[in-house]
């Protein structure tokens, strides 16, 4: 019998969003909840997701993906963690595929490989930078280090030794690995809010790329 699976969703004023990403989860029927961790959004996100058919975990204040990935975490007793953004809207349903090579015991966590986003997206220097920093501590290669959308048992988020912002995604990833999990990347025709090659696009690969950059090198320091 597979373990039972939970969706955390953190979420930080999606309300547009959060109804059709929720959704797109339930109608696969493969996993038991889905938990909205509301991150103190000012807008109707947790209305919206309570009417949706998902639990939600109110913080009182915003305070990044990983606390409140890490919020969810707590409060839930599953043993295989479904991470989704809460922007997919009605492609999230793919995201359920990341699933497969888990609960078949051919990986201990699988994310998703985003297809090429052209112009809706930057020039892949964060993604390029971020494998090779992987690359450096691990000497595995996985190509989509920055991806959101993760299926883990949940050893593999007991690794993690936390990360500042927009880094967690790459210090996970480099945690799992540098610990001997199996990592895995399944290409889906995902979709998201981009933000482009525009100046607020820029700003967010800019601060992106510092706080990767903040949280690699805490890991050689002697703390």
């Amino acid at each position: 019998m597979n373990p039972t699976v939970v969706a955390i969703v953190p979420a930080y004023n999606e309300g547009e969003r959060i109804g059709r990403t929720i959704g797109a989860l339930l109608r696969t029927g493969r996993v038991v909840r889905v938990l909205v961790v509301d991150d103190g959004s000012a807008d109707d996100t947790a209305e919206r997701a309570l009417r949706a058919g998902a639990e939600v975990l109110r913080l009182p204040r915003n305070r990044g993906k990983s606390v409140a990935l890490a919020a969810g975490v707590s409060a839930s007793p599953e043993e295989v963690f479904l991470f989704v953004d809460a922007d997919l809207g009605d492609s999230a349903e793919r995201v359920t595929d990341l699933l497969d090579p888990v609960l078949a015991g051919q990986a201990d966590m699988a994310l998703a490989a985003w297809p090429a986003a052209g112009r809706e997206g930057g020039f892949g220097i964060v993604r390029r930078f971020s494998a090779w920093l992987v690359r450096l501590f691990t000497g595995k290669h996985i190509a989509n280090p920055l991806s959101g959308q993760r299926a883990l048992i949940r050893p593999v988020w007991q690794c993690w030794r936390g990360s500042v912002g927009y880094g967690f995604e790459v210090a996970l990833t480099i945690d799992a690995l540098r610990a001997g999990w199996r990592v895995a990347e399944v290409p889906l025709p995902l979709s998201h809010r981009a933000l482009g090659r525009s100046l607020p696009g820029f700003l967010h690969r800019a601060r992106q790329l510092c706080h990767i950059l903040y949280t690699v090198v805490a890991r050689c320091l002697p703390w």
